[in-house]
């Protein structure tokens, strides 16, 4: 009831960015808006054409399902639905779903008088997705260079990937990007164990307060970063950890062609192993 009374606050007309009042409302707890229409009306394509893809495929196995991008030979050129042109209307369904998301979360960021870091941490994502499947490929001169849609067929394609470049977690940016994965892993679940502890004393003992939670950490590794400061660590972990996702992939082929161990090839030759 408390959030029924507060969302009667930011439930006003405005802070749209395009199609003014028409989309302007909310079905029960879910706000509209223009972006809102384009991103179901994207989902929903794209969704509709994949299970069409599935139906010309040889099974309905939801783990072995494909749809693969276009052969090399067709460039970046638009391919014949039954061999790729499928994927390439699906790329762009997903890839207009996700930004219209993206930016009716900036409607909703301006209704309530608030910073756009949801819709900013979300493009990074988008960001991730889109380096994947367009600019890589655009980079390399082929649709064909985009990941298959599919469970076990993009696990393979993951695994090509790494093997094309002999051994993929030899890419600096590679390794950037996992020591922020997994950095965000350890921070966020650090942070959620105490809260956990915090909010379930022992029988008898009261709910205890950030004081304690800074008093733990200060013990425990001689430094607390603060309850706000702990959410801000986190978002900076994870959208570190998916920009450089994105860069590990776009260097590798475009900018790199060699097999990624032979790019420390600059430490053996630093002055100080002479």
């Amino acid at each position: 009831m408390a959030m029924l009374s507060f969302e009667k606050k930011y439930r006003v007309r405005g802070g749209t960015l395009l199609g003014g009042d028409l989309f302007d409302f909310w079905v029960g707890p879910f706000y509209v808006g223009f972006f809102g229409v384009t991103a179901a009306f994207f989902a929903i394509l794209g969704t509709l054409l994949i299970i069409w893809g599935a139906s010309m495929g040889t099974t309905w196995n939801i783990w072995q399902i494909n749809i693969a991008p276009p052969d090399l030979s067709y460039g970046l050129r638009m391919a014949p639905m039954a061999e790729g042109g499928l994927w390439q209307v699906i790329t762009i369904c997903a890839t207009g779903a996700f930004v219209s998301w993206a930016l009716r979360e900036v409607e909703i960021c301006r209704k309530l008088g608030m910073g756009f870091h949801v819709p900013i941490a979300f493009g990074v994502a988008i960001f991730a997705y889109v380096t994947l499947v367009i600019f890589r490929p655009l980079l390399l001169g082929a649709w064909g260079h985009g990941f298959p849609y599919g469970i076990l067929s993009h696990l393979d394609w993951v695994s090509n990937t790494g093997y094309q470049y002999l051994h993929f977690h030899y890419n600096p940016a590679h390794m950037l990007a996992i020591t922020f994965f997994f950095t965000n892993a350890l921070a966020l679940s650090m942070h959620g164990g105490l809260i956990l502890a915090m909010t379930n004393p022992q029988k008898g003992e009261p709910v205890k307060t950030p004081e304690h939670e800074n008093t733990f950490f200060r013990d425990a590794i001689g430094y607390s970063i603060g309850s706000l400061g702990i959410h801000r660590l986190g978002l900076f972990l994870a959208l570190s950890a998916g920009f450089w996702s994105a860069v590990c992939i776009i260097i590798s082929g475009p900018f790199w062609t060699r097999g990624w161990p032979e790019w420390w090839g600059w430490w053996l030759s630093l002055p100080v192993w002479r």
